[in-house]
């Protein structure tokens, strides 16, 4: 006769090993969810602080040449950064020389991004040069498929897709949609743009990304130093509005917006930092809104709604579809 099993004899059978595996899965998948929506936060953040700087700029460069300006701005910021991270540049860091190397890359890049945006706006509208610089949002995951040989996948196609039409209604005048010189100098910058995003994502997971941000802003600002007096007839009329607007645009929209660009990326894809970015019109309007009583019309307005529409087709998606950001950039090595 079988005795029944008395409670607490032992011989209650264990969970299967196998949930433990998926529930260590499943927390390491919210983990590394939690992580990319900080970092698209952080870069929300960004696109904010830059999208309301257009008028702070517009103003400071009538009092000041384009490349001269851009030097003060780096310079300043390159000033702060060195104060602030002093003692990283210790010997033996993790990838340093590599991490250095990225930076002087990614700053000479940026340095010719900047000068192209400047001086495409001689010739072209601002409305035109604002979506020509977004196409940026396209040219991210195109260069990264054609690196690392690896197409986007349906949602971040749908996203850049969507978000890219909402800029162009946001910032296209219909009735200027002619190529000039000025179409061709900001497409440079865009593209310029697209592969400082790609850069900063690649060396950022490589060394220190405080590192990184000094280095490339340092080099932006020596580039620009160097440049400026045969690029241009040098002009600075000193005034308040024009070292507020460099004291902004150097710590805000230059040293803190660039070093948390690089934290961001080491926990997000170079797509998500690029269709992150294309918020900068929306917030470029609201800064208008609040500050000259700008309205939105209702074509911007379907506009700022498919550059919603494309960033949450994106952030939205299953746990299971999230690709780890290094499978799309690959690491410092890889390319």
């Amino acid at each position: 006769m079988v005795q029944p099993r008395r409670p607490g004899s032992g011989l209650a059978p264990h969970p299967p090993r196998h949930d433990h595996a998926c529930q260590g899965s499943l927390r390491a998948a919210v983990s590394q969810r939690t992580a990319v929506w900080k970092a698209d936060l952080v870069l929300a953040f960004i696109a904010l602080i830059w999208g309301s700087t257009f008028v702070v700029v517009k103003s400071a460069l009538g009092g000041a040449s384009t490349m001269l300006f851009l030097t003060l701005r780096f310079s300043l910021a390159a000033l702060a950064l060195a104060i602030l991270f002093r003692g990283r540049f210790t010997p033996g860091g993790k990838n340093l020389r590599c991490t250095i190397q990225g930076g002087v890359a990614a700053g000479l890049v940026l340095i010719a991004s900047y000068y192209f945006q400047t001086q495409g706006l001689r010739f072209t509208t601002p409305s035109k040069s604002a979506f020509i610089t977004g196409l940026s949002v396209v040219l991210v995951p195109m260069l990264a498929a054609l690196a690392h040989r690896s197409a986007p996948g349906l949602s971040e196609i749908a996203g850049v897709l969507a978000a890219t039409a909402g800029m162009a209604l946001m910032t296209i005048r219909w009735e200027d949609l002619r190529m000039d010189k000025g179409d061709v100098l900001t497409l440079a910058c865009a593209l310029g743009f697209a592969i400082h995003i790609l850069m900063v994502g690649r060396y950022s997971r490589a060394g220190n990304f405080e590192v990184l941000s000094l280095t490339q802003i340092a080099t932006a600002a020596l580039a620009g130093g160097l440049s400026f007096w045969w690029m241009e007839t040098p002009r600075l009329v000193w005034s308040a509005s024009l070292a507020g607007a460099l004291a902004v645009t150097a710590l805000l929209a230059t040293a803190l917006a660039f070093t948390a660009m690089a934290w961001a990326q080491q926990h997000t894809s170079a797509t998500h930092t690029a269709l992150i970015f294309s918020l900068e019109p929306v917030f470029a309007w609201f800064t208008s809104w609040l500050v000259e009583g700008e309205t939105l019309g209702r074509t911007a307005a379907i506009g700022a709604g498919l550059i919603l529409a494309g960033i949450l087709t994106v952030e939205l998606k299953p746990f299971g579809r999230q690709s780890h950001p290094t499978k799309v950039e690959g690491t410092a090595g890889s390319v």
